[in-house]
Formats: C-alpha cells, structure tokens, sequence
C-alpha cells in the first residue's frame, strides 16, 4: 500500500470539522445579523411613531407615543392598578388561558384521534362540528357570562372552545395520515386497536398537534381577554376597559404590549419543548 493511499482518509476526516464548523459560524452570524435587523426595525418604528406623535402628524390622543407607553407600564409596575398589582392581574389572565388551552388541548386531541380512528364517530358527528365551527365563537363570551358569572369559569370556556377546533383539526388530520404500512405491520405483530393508537397513531400524530399549540395559546388568551373585557373582576382584558373608558389609549397599548410579552414567552417555551422532543427531526436534517 503506498504512502499516498495512507493520508488520503487523514486529509477527508480533517476537512469534515472543519466544514463543520464553518457551517456552524455561518448559522450563528446569520442569526446574528437577523436579531440586529429585528432590533433595528423596532427602534425605528418606535422612534417613527414617537416623532409622528410629538410634532402631531398622527393625533397623540388617539395613537399616544411609546414614551407614553412605557410610563404607563412603569406606573403599573411599581405603583400597582387600580385593580391590583400588576403581576396579580398578569396571572389572573394566565390562569384562566392555561386552564382553558389545557382543557381545550386535552379534548381536541382526544376527539381529534377518536373520530380519525373510528370511521363511524366521524360520520355521526362531523356535521355537527362543522356546525359548531361556523358559530363565531367570539359571540359566545356574553352567553358564558350569563352562565358562569364574572369569575372565572367564563373566560376558561372562552378559551376552551377556541382552543378545541385548531386542536381538533389537526389531530383528526394527523390520525388520517398515519402510515397504512406501519398500522398493518403493527397488526400483524399482534399489535390490539389499542396498542396501534398508542404507539404508533398518537407518535405520527405528534407533530400535527404541536404544531396546532402555537396558535391555539394565542387563541386561549384572546378568549380570556374577551371575556374579562366584557365583564370581570381582575385581569388584563379589565385593565384594557377600564383604559378605554378614562381615555388613556396610553393604558391600552400598555396592556397591549404585556400580552404580546406574554404570548412570545409562551411561544419560546413552545419551542424549545417542541425542539427538544423532535430532536430526531433536526439530527436527520442535519445528516
């Protein structure tokens, strides 16, 4: 064997880190050069909005300005509300969207599943979801109020029903595109309908559903919002009446502002539990 056959698996097992880690450098730059570009289309709408503000190109009553705005939270942050400390008016909303996504979540992926296995449920019931669908189901805030008071119970059934349809949806789609030839080589191992649904329908499904709970977190807190503005004793949604009706458009974006901080929090957790329970995915890709 010469001396050149010998370094040449040297001169390739050298090259692949080094690939490596330029590809590694360039991901990280371009994450760099994307945070800056965000940044700086943030300051310059925010500094847009202030100077359009102050020199009364756009009414300042109406639109306020983001110094205004900031106030506002520092206000609230170490004065406290009306209602409240601020924090407990944070998790007075929280509570009431986490209650209403897990509930929402749990029953749109069961029925999702259920009616994707079982052929006969989805033709029972499929017109009557599709039914329920169509209902806007903003309107059904007063008819909760009505029913379960001020508390609250009606801003979790708020956010329960519209949690429950993207879930639903998407869980039923996921059941239906599950692999035919990994549901008859499970049958054929002796796998029950049972066992089939566990382990290997609700894993095919996964990705489906997660991808349903980004979107419906920002439906729970619309619904918890919705109802406390309509009527309640705490929360977010309240802070953003009670602005509305003193003329302080500076509380409204203020409120604003903490439920979009709330919402992309929300979505970072996620993101990282997606992530790391899809770690396969990226392994693969990266392969």
């Amino acid at each position: 064997m010469s001396p050149d056959t010998l370094s040449t698996p040297v001169v390739e097992t050298a090259k692949t880190p080094d690939r490596a880690q330029s590809r590694a450098q360039a991901a990280r730059r371009r994450k760099a050069i994307v945070f800056a570009v965000r940044v700086l289309l943030l300051v310059a709408f925010l500094g847009l909005w202030e100077l359009l503000s102050r020199t009364k190109v756009i009414d300042p009553f109406n639109f306020s300005m983001p110094s205004k705005i900031w106030d506002q939270i520092w206000t609230w942050v170490t004065h406290g509300t009306a209602l409240g400390s601020l924090g407990e008016q944070i998790w007075y909303t929280l509570y009431e969207a986490l209650l209403g996504w897990v509930i929402g979540v749990i029953t749109g992926v069961v029925f999702g599943i259920a009616l994707g296995r079982i052929s006969f449920l989805a033709d029972v019931l499929g017109p009557f979801i599709k039914v329920l669908n169509s209902i806007p189901r903003i309107v059904l805030a007063p008819i909760f109020l009505i029913w379960f008071g001020l508390g609250p119970s009606s801003k979790v059934a708020s956010a329960v029903v519209l949690v429950f349809f993207p879930v639903f949806f998407n869980a039923f789609q996921g059941a239906r595109e599950v692999d035919r030839n990994l549901v008859a080589n499970a049958r054929i191992l002796g796998a029950s309908d049972r066992r089939v649904t566990l382990q290997v329908v609700i894993p095919s499904a996964t990705s489906w559903i997660f991808t349903s709970l980004h979107v419906s977190f920002g439906f729970a807190l619309i619904g918890a919002i919705v109802g406390e503005y309509i009527g309640a004793t705490k929360g977010i949604g309240l802070l953003v009446s009670q602005s509305q009706n003193t003329f302080n458009p500076a509380g409204v974006y203020a409120a604003m502002v903490i439920l979009a901080v709330v919402a992309l929090a929300a979505e970072g957790l996620l993101t990282f539990a997606e992530r790391r329970i899809f770690r396969w995915k990226q392994t693969g890709s990266d392969s």
